[in-house]
């Protein structure tokens, strides 16, 4: 349900954490097509997951490894 509520007020940041877990894999990239279109418009989005191809998606990517970013890309 938070994910429908995301855009409503035009935020500046949308903070995701694992939003396509559990879901199937055409609903999840309708979740991400979502997301992109928020991006696209303007908004900071900030997305945490498991995924590679979830990750995929993203035009920077972080990558943790026992609370160190272990690479930048």
């Amino acid at each position: 349900m938070a994910i429908a509520r995301a855009p409503v007020n035009g935020p500046s940041l949308v903070l995701a954490d694992e939003p396509t877990g559990n879901l199937d894999s055409a609903t999840a990239q309708e979740i991400m097509a979502l997301l992109s279109e928020l991006s696209s418009a303007g908004t900071t989005v900030i997305l945490v997951t498991h995924e590679a191809d979830i990750a995929a998606h993203a035009r920077r990517r972080v990558h943790l490894r026992d609370g160190r970013v272990v690479r930048d890309e």
